[in-house]
């Protein structure tokens, strides 16, 4: 299983033209797609407490809720507690966090396939959860429905996110970064998607 993933690593760098574009190939949204329309009937899981989502029943919020008529920028990465992710990619947003919102960004999202209560206790440890909205996908289907999954059962975390970041206007993609592999941190993070804005 090891084997397939580093040969698919592989395959993948040598297919790339640019850093992001071999997955740009294979994912069904781009700049210019509605991110709404690409995942129709998908819900996130607002990060929350076991109590919280008790008393809320349970409930999800739909991806219009979270984009139509907003200015957004999104991340997705491949796990809550895991290095990367914890050392780099939701730092580079939580320092920047003014600067987006000097853009007129009206939200920072991070996303990932985890439960919301998993992504609440990981934001609480990052002190995140005052500059960024965290959301669990957790059976995937949002970023099954993009084309961003990613199977890393190597590293015992099943199907998961590849890592990414886009910049969302009313509901449509202006700009989309997706890392070659998910250990890289190279296009997704916070400072390019600054530039991109």
């Amino acid at each position: 299983m090891a084997y397939a993933v580093l040969k698919r690593s592989s395959m993948m760098k040598s297919m790339a033209t640019g850093i992001g574009e071999s997955w740009r190939r294979f994912a069904s949204v781009a700049v210019g797609s509605d991110l709404v329309a690409a995942a129709p009937n998908v819900s996130l899981q607002k990060a929350r407490s076991w109590d919280e989502g008790v008393s809320s029943q349970f409930s999800t919020t739909p991806l219009s809720d979270i984009f139509k008529g907003k200015k957004v920028v999104i991340f997705g990465l491949p796990g809550a507690f895991t290095g990367v992710c914890t050392a780099q990619h939701v730092p580079s947003y939580k320092k920047n966090i003014d600067k987006f919102k000097a853009k007129g960004i009206d939200s920072v999202i991070c996303v990932s396939v985890n439960d919301p209560y998993t992504m609440n206790g990981w934001a609480e440890k990052l002190e995140a959860k005052e500059a960024i909205e965290f959301y669990g996908d957790f059976d995937g289907k949002f970023h099954k429905s993009l084309d961003l999954e990613l199977d890393l059962s190597a590293a015992l975390l099943g199907h998961r996110s590849t890592r990414w970041s886009a910049f969302v206007e009313d509901g449509k993609i202006k700009a989309l970064n997706v890392e070659n592999v998910p250990s890289e941190f190279k296009v997704s993070g916070g400072e390019v998607i600054l530039d991109q804005i």
